[in-house]
């Protein structure tokens, strides 16, 4: 027979769980083994939440990776301690234009550069690939935006991303 919508809804709730379940055992991980976690959320904000924030004490490091929030869940994101990852997505004119507008909150020593390739190709990229596959060659370009957008220097905004990478990821400095 098929199944009557409170069984959807209760087979969707299962699924909901499952998935925080899983979440909470990746968390469990990086607790483990003291390495840092890429969190990526779409949709979930409040669940996101309230599985993160008691790990967090024990986490070592954390990015929001391809943050593509609004102004209270950056916020939010940030009062927690994490790293905020900024994509090309900065750079979509429709759907990145929020993003454009608030990411000059996000601190210097909070503030990270991603390629999530090959998905999300800068669209300000002029002149324009002959494909759509993101490439990390095009990372200059997020750069560019994100400088633009919080009034500061290309050169500053690649200095500070370089050293909260390498502070990221236990890399030894640049020179």
């Amino acid at each position: 027979p098929p199944p009557t919508q409170s069984t959807s809804r209760r087979q969707r709730q299962m699924c909901i769980r499952d998935r925080l379940d899983a979440f909470a055992r990746q968390l469990d991980i990086a607790k483990d083994t003291g390495l840092p976690v890429f969190l990526h959320q779409r949709d979930a904000h409040d669940d996101f939440v309230e599985t993160l924030e008691p790990a967090l004490p024990h986490i070592s490091r954390a990015v929001a990776h391809c943050f593509t929030g609004e102004h209270e869940s950056l916020r939010e994101n940030l009062a927690m301690g994490l790293y905020i990852g900024v994509t090309g997505w900065i750079c979509d004119e429709r759907r990145g234009k929020h993003l454009h507008d608030i990411v000059h909150i996000i601190p210097d020593d909070k503030l990270l550069i991603e390629n999530d390739a090959p998905y999300l190709l800068p669209r300000t990229l002029r002149p324009r690939p002959k494909t759509r596959r993101n490439e990390p060659a095009y990372l200059t370009e997020v750069v560019r935006v994100v400088a633009e957008a919080r009034g500061q220097s290309v050169a500053h905004v690649a200095q500070v991303t370089t050293q909260n990478a390498n502070r990221f990821f236990s890399l030894p400095p640049c020179e």
